[in-house]
């Protein structure tokens, strides 16, 4: 068994009671791969022929070439479900942080700047009573719409093939959950930003690529939408730079699923799978089809 980066012990250790862990690929029959390894046709190559399983420590497999893998008779499974609320969270997290200043206030008293309470100071806004337009009708999408329902919004969903441009026209906040593929690829371009509201804000927990952040980074400069916030970059780990110095912006680093018992649940579900396939012979409930 390889893994291809560092895990929480509790995942290490399940590792060890069921498999030797080797350093290479060559001799490995299972990898355990964390969403920032590409494992692309040479990846499998280099593994060689023994190998049975990748079992991806993540949701989404955009880091995996699945018809590669499919054509080494490679069983590919992922991590759904159990990271779903957690990340549901962060994007309504990363939304009222936004629309009420949150982090622009912390900001503000960070850089010891004089202040005293005023009627109209750092102003923003709350959730009731807006349209929160959600882009992907999955797991993450269907949790997302609920909790903003809770806080008072209205949820627009769209799936694939839906109507994504009368959702941009008419959302104030603008969530997006769909995977990332060739056709989603820059979704958010500069055309998708322009038929948003002057004063909706756009939230990515998804899949950097997703989103254009040059024509995002000119959106905000030019006014055109009011805010975002973003949890994934185009070229993560890097961020555009000219995000940084918006004050309508927020930025986390990957945070989505990022609560201990989320990432645990998540490495035992990749085990889980590695054990079905290479110590019982059989296909997993979590196989990517």
């Amino acid at each position: 068994m390889h893994v291809t980066g560092p895990v929480p012990g509790r995942i290490a250790a399940a590792l060890r009671e069921s498999f030797a862990l080797v350093a290479t690929l060559e001799s490995a029959d299972g990898i355990l791969a964390l969403l920032t390894t590409t494992i692309d046709d040479d990846y499998l190559a280099a593994a060689g022929t023994q190998l049975k399983v990748v079992a991806n420590y993540g949701a989404g497999v955009d880091n995996i070439d699945l018809e590669a893998a499919r054509a080494r008779a490679v069983l590919v499974a992922n991590t759904p479900d159990v990271l779903t609320e957690s990340t549901a969270e962060l994007a309504i997290t990363l939304t009222l942080a936004l629309l009420r200043r949150v982090v622009e206030g912390d900001r503000f008293l960070r850089a010891r700047r004089a202040w005293r309470f005023q009627i109209e100071f750092m102003l923003g806004e709350g959730l009731r009573g807006k349209q929160f337009g959600v882009v992907g009708a999955g797991r993450i999408g269907r949790a997302t719409a609920r909790l903003a329902e809770a806080h008072g919004a209205r949820p627009l969903t769209v799936g694939r093939g839906g109507d994504l441009e009368a959702l941009l026209r008419a959302a104030d906040v603008v969530s997006l959950h769909c995977p990332l593929t060739p056709e989603t690829h820059h979704l958010i371009d500069a055309s998708a930003l322009e038929r948003m509201k002057p004063t909706a804000v756009l939230v990515n927990t998804a899949r950097g690529p997703i989103v254009d952040e040059r024509a995002l980074a000119a959106a905000l400069r030019s006014g055109s939408i009011a805010g975002a916030a973003l949890d994934v970059f185009e070229h993560e780990p890097a961020v555009t730079e000219e995000l940084l110095a918006f004050e309508n912006v927020v930025l986390t680093p990957h945070l989505g699923s990022a609560t201990r018992a989320t990432r645990e649940e998540m490495g035992l579900l990749a085990v889980h799978a590695l054990t079905e396939v290479l110590l019982h012979g059989r296909v997993p409930a979590n196989a990517v089809p």
